[in-house]
């Protein structure tokens, strides 16, 4: 089972980097590129089509014997089309949206959900599709999440037994490492609509699917991604409660503010990245071996990013009223 993960694993790595190598160097001009702007964190223009390569790279890699692409992946293709559209021309917000709950929903009701719970469960899916979109703005930390979340995903499936979830979760980081080698500081290839909103998506999927074949408990999916749910959903209920339109682009996310204070893209990669290695890792060993205390686990992780979300603000309006007077 091991050599079979491995070569699943392999595949997708081989085949993303290739495919990802050819979009950069024969398809760069006809594909779409970011160009910065007042509400960026780059200084020149960097293609965003690496998500396109994971998607590729992984649907290429379940051709290989050992691998075979299960159906409650239907979802993907259709959020990477609409996305892939978006990152052309920039759809109007209502029509992503409404795709993406017509999407959750259908899913969620093939996975045999307690009526009581698909409203919750759908709007937990849309909300972890948009806020990994949102958090794919800084260099490396869309494809850490991906490589950290989904690889926690594939560790507990496979010591459960789960070989369908693992295989899946085996390509993801298959095909995440080969994108995430591109996308470190400084980056060349960002990740793009067509990655960030299917990766958010599965991020929701699989853990409603590992949580359905009892792989485990409903807190670990929110642990292991809660890097990316804590910034963005503060974020979200700050802006709220300034009264800003919160569907407009930005640059008042955690890991904006710290790029913009001096930890530059490298120094806050680091910094999450460290953050979401001990998310995952207290999860795997809590629910491994205390699978009760997980609540309490994330309770306190969830009050440990508020503190630091805290201490971040302070440093942010320091930073604000020093800048501020430099210009007087």
């Amino acid at each position: 089972m091991f050599a079979d993960f491995l070569v699943s694993g392999l595949a997708a790595f081989a085949l993303t980097a290739m495919v990802l190598h050819l979009l950069l160097v024969r398809a760069h001009r006809f594909l779409p590129v970011d160009q910065p702007n007042e509400r960026s964190l780059h200084a020149r223009p960097i293609p965003r089509f690496g998500g396109l390569a994971i998607l590729v790279g992984g649907a290429l890699a379940f051709t290989m014997p050992a691998s075979v692409m299960p159906s409650w992946l239907w979802p993907v293709p259709v959020l990477a089309a609409v996305s892939l559209l978006d990152d052309f021309v920039t759809l109007p917000a209502v029509p992503r949206f409404l795709v993406q709950i017509a999407v959750a929903v259908a899913f969620a009701l093939t996975q045999s959900i307690d009526l009581w719970w698909i409203g919750a469960v759908v709007l937990a899916m849309v909300w972890m599709t948009n806020l990994y979109n949102f958090m794919d703005g800084s260099d490396g930390l869309a494809g850490a999440m991906a490589l950290v979340g989904f690889g926690t995903y594939a560790l507990l499936s496979a010591l459960a037994g789960d070989v369908e979830v693992a295989t899946v979760c085996v390509v993801l980081c298959g095909a995440s490492l080969a994108f995430l080698l591109r996308n470190l500081p400084p980056a060349s290839v960002f990740m793009g609509d067509a990655g960030s909103i299917p990766l958010g998506f599965l991020a929701a999927a699989i853990g409603v699917v590992g949580l359905q074949r009892g792989l485990w408990d409903a807190w670990l999916p929110v642990l292991v991604f809660l890097v990316f749910i804590a910034d963005a959903t503060v974020t979200l209920l700050q802006r709220l409660c300034r009264g800003e339109r919160v569907w407009q682009a930005h640059r008042s996310h955690y890991y904006q503010r710290l790029v913009r204070m001096g930890f530059g893209h490298a120094g806050t990669a680091k910094l999450y990245f460290a953050a979401m290695v001990g998310c995952a890792a207290c999860a795997v060993l809590v629910q491994l071996n205390a699978p009760r205390f997980g609540p309490a686990l994330l309770a306190a992780w969830a009050l440990l990013f508020i503190l630091m979300g805290r201490c971040v603000d302070r440093r942010w309006r320091a930073f604000e009223q020093t800048a501020a007077g430099g210009l007087q």
